[in-house]
């Protein structure tokens, strides 16, 4: 196995997992936020507290849930608490490090929108809303954002304005990206290696900075790819067998 031979989406959520360090507490989104919190969890931060939306506090799972509902959360946590205590004792007291989100768009500021595509009375698209991502912003100490980067979802102007975070990173498939000391907006201050500053330009549907300096992300290192590989079949398997069950007659 070689880490030059992986996908977009690999290189993203091992980079992602890179920003949590052991022992932080995070409030976890689900989809690329899950796998890269899982991931972390798996290797270099074992000691990672996972909270889920649902309420589970301190969750270990075996493969990547579906959503916040799903079972697996709540088998293996070290507890599960109502929803509105997550929010009051966890997030509005400070006890969260780190709020990881993604969004279906976001602008240079770093607001995000998983609300609405289109007109909010006459959408396009209706997505899944808000949830608990306005208070996570708002109260985590750190908010991570992990998505792909491309006009629609990079957009100069977003349709709906769900969550305004103070946003310390955003990583995406080309680079990681954060907001300038100077004014706050969002600039590239590190790539991948073979992607050039040019293709981070085309995908983002505003004039993108460019720090003076940008770094170069290391690729994922064999052990860590093979992990998430092996997560990801474990959850493949898992979902597959779920659907594959016969109804009883």
């Amino acid at each position: 196995m070689s880490a030059a031979d992986c996908t977009a989406d690999e290189r993203m959520i091992v980079t992602a997992a890179r920003h949590l360090r052991d022992g932080a507490v995070c409030f976890v989104g689900i989809g690329l936020p899950s796998a890269a919190c899982n991931l972390a969890r798996l290797t270099h931060a074992p000691n990672l507290v996972l909270i889920y939306e649902s309420g589970t506090v301190g969750t270990r799972p075996t493969v990547l849930p579906l959503s916040i509902g799903d079972g697996e959360l709540a088998d293996t946590a070290d507890c599960v608490v109502p929803l509105p205590e997550i929010f009051a004792h966890y997030l509005q007291r400070g006890r969260v490090d780190v709020g990881f989100l993604g969004a279906a768009q976001i602008d240079r500021r770093g607001q995000l929108n998983s609300t609405v595509i289109g007109a909010y009375d006459r959408p396009k698209v209706r997505l899944p809303g808000s949830g608990g991502a306005p208070d996570i912003a708002t109260h985590a100490r750190e908010v991570f954002v992990v998505m792909k980067q491309t006009p629609r979802a990079f957009v100069d102007r977003l349709d709906f304005r769900t969550s305004c975070p103070r946003v310390s990173a955003v990583i995406t498939d080309f680079g990681v990206l954060r907001p300038s000391a100077a004014d706050g907006e969002l600039e590239l201050i590190a790539i991948y290696p073979g992607v050039d500053v040019d293709e981070a330009r085309a995908a983002t549907g505003w004039p993108l900075r460019v720090a003076d300096r940008i770094e170069s992300l290391a690729l994922p290192d064999p052990a860590t790819l093979a992990c998430l590989r092996d997560l990801q079949a474990r959850t493949r398997a898992a979902h597959d067998a779920s659907v594959r069950i016969p109804l009883r007659k």
